[in-house]
């Protein structure tokens, strides 16, 4: 039986990310105490967008007795209650929404998840070339989103674990934040931390902090300080722990509950479920180990290829990124390289995703049972996204739909009933989730975080007939960044994101890619390519390249520059 209150415990891996593959680290989960001292200031460009938040009023009835007016004076008293109708509701709708109480946060974090996976997506993707396979059970998260809000174009600023998790700590890109490796400390050197997510939640707000799995970087200065609670572990499926072998994705919900059952009831609190799920097991052939009573499931299904999961759209990749190693490739060879393979490896892998999903489910049903649903928010979310074969490779870092895309569920007490159970498909970012929880807790959002909050695309009640809506103002493009690698394992890459096209870069080998998304959501054709030439004329490539690349400028300036985007 696992003790009710373990706390500042780490174990030990001996295989962590692919970024520790690459450099040859052998790192290991550790716990380091770091000194504070002074950040610094951020630009001051594409400034978040700070709108009131507008509650309509519906008024019915009439006040007045039709009986007892003559028709003028009728006239002139509706006249005056069409005023001062109009004062009223133009008066509301300038004032912002109603102070609310900060909100408990939950964060359920999970790794290496494709936004393709979750169940909830079948509906979203519908008209899509992109399909979620029927047979998968993601039930409890699919449950969540029906109370709550899917993001559809979700995606991160870049896919590789530990630079992702530094993201959604500091609400920054890495080019700002500056720690891709798990044992990068930049983000608490001058005082950096003092600013981020959970330390803020903890020194302004006075929450009870509580982490439990995947850190996947040194712990926090002063981590008992921020964090109540301290729960570090990943690398293995099957952890040992407190004397007992048991599956990670068990004890990330047997420690949730821990920390939901003795927490003090007199504080807010904010718990961070960081899921080892479904990453593989680096370095072990058998790469994902399901639990005993999952493995059953989906055995007589026959898990659906992706269309570009072939030998031809790999030979039709950048040719640096068809060398054996690229790490991407490389393990593509150990995982899909045959169809019983992919069979066999995908199998477990949704397997895995279930399991999540049954933790997920746990850990929505107690807070249920403690009542807390009016006042928590809850996100699901991943830190990356995932190559299921797709141009011939697997797993993240390039910037591909696949890699970078990832789910977003939101519930927030606070949602309209007309917002519940909808769909968004606006582009948000790993960045937004720290001033997104922060402004939850009525917390200041730091002038440094890059990203915006959410709820601004939920919590606006304006009226579709007014001109200016949450999502006009909402970003409508973004940056992507992989300045980590090497030329051969895995080069760097850059690019440049909108719903209709695509300029990818990988400067170390003066490569460019483009893509029409609208017309190739799949990513097979670059127009760069001498064969795909007359997709489009030569004028409109030039010009739409002109624009592209110069809007490519911009942003990779305002992000690394540390603009909010």
């Amino acid at each position: 039986m696992l003790r009710k209150k373990m706390q500042r415990h780490i174990i030990g891996s001996p295989s962590l990310c692919v970024i520790c593959a690459i450099t040859l680290l052998a790192l290991v989960p550790f716990l380091t105490l770091y000194n504070l001292t002074k950040g610094s200031e951020s630009d001051k460009q594409l400034r978040d967008v700070e709108e009131s938040m507008i509650q309509p009023r519906n008024l019915n009835g009439n006040d007045f007795d039709n009986n007892k007016v003559n028709d003028e004076k009728k006239r002139n008293l509706e006249q005056e209650k069409v005023a001062e109708q109009q004062k009223e509701q133009h008066e509301q709708q300038h004032q912002p929404q109603k102070e609310h109480e900060p909100l408990n946060i939950v964060l359920l974090y999970a790794d290496d998840w494709s936004f393709r996976t979750l169940g909830a997506m079948e509906r979203a993707l519908r008209h899509t070339p992109y399909k979620v396979p029927s047979f998968v059970k993601t039930p409890n998260i699919d449950r969540l989103a029906s109370q709550g809000v899917l993001f559809t174009h979700n995606a991160v600023t870049t896919s590789t674990c530990s630079v992702s998790r530094a993201t959604m700590y500091t609400g920054q890109y890495a080019s700002v934040h500056k720690s891709p490796l798990p044992g990068d400390t930049a983000m608490f050197a001058d005082g950096k931390w003092n600013e981020t997510l959970f330390a803020l939640l903890k020194d302004a707000g006075d929450y009870h902090n509580g982490m439990i799995g995947k850190w996947h970087h040194a712990a926090p200065p002063d981590v008992s300080h921020t964090f109540a609670t301290w729960n570090a572990y990943f690398g293995r499926h099957i952890v040992d722990w407190g004397g007992e072998r048991v599956h990670v994705t068990d004890l990330n919900e047997r420690h949730a509950i821990e920390f939901l059952e003795n927490r003090p009831r007199d504080k807010k609190f904010a718990m961070l479920v960081s899921m080892f799920a479904i990453h593989a097991e680096d370095g072990n052939p058998v790469q994902y180990i399901p639990q005993n009573r999952t493995s059953h499931l989906y055995e007589n299904e026959t898990v659906p290829v992706p269309k570009t999961a072939t030998e031809a759209h790999f030979q039709a990749m950048p040719p640096f990124l068809q060398r054996p190693q690229n790490i991407a490739r490389d393990r593509w060879l150990y995982r899909y390289s045959t169809p019983e393979m992919y069979q066999r490896m995908q199998k477990k892998i949704y397997r895995m995703v279930t399991e999540v999903d049954t933790a997920v489910g746990n850990i929505l049903d107690k807070l249920k049972e403690q009542d807390l649903l009016n006042n928590t928010m809850i996100i699901f979310t991943a830190d990356n996204g995932n190559l299921y074969g797709e141009h011939g490779m697997c797993e993240k870092w390039y910037p591909y739909e696949e890699s970078l895309r990832v789910p977003l569920v939101i519930y927030d007490p606070r949602m309209p009933s007309h917002m519940v159970n909808t769909t968004n498909d606006e582009f948000t970012l790993n960045i937004d989730l720290a001033p997104t929880m922060l402004s939850a807790a009525r917390i200041p959002i730091p002038h440094v975080m890059q990203g915006r909050d959410m709820a601004q695309l939920y919590l606006d009640q304006r009226s579709s007939s007014q001109s200016q809506s949450p999502s006009s103002s909402w970003r409508k493009e973004f940056y992507y960044e992989w300045f980590f690698g090497d030329p051969v394992g895995l080069p760097q890459s850059y690019a440049y994101i909108r719903k209709d096209v695509k300029y990818i870069i990988y400067p170390e080998h003066d490569y460019e890619e483009l893509f029409l998304l609208r017309n190739d959501p799949y990513e097979e054709r670059n127009i760069f390519n001498n064969n795909n030439k007359t997709l489009v004329p030569l004028q409109t490539t030039d010009e739409l390249l002109g624009e592209v690349k110069g809007r490519f400028e911009i942003m990779k300036a305002a992000a690394v520059g540390g603009a909010k985007i």
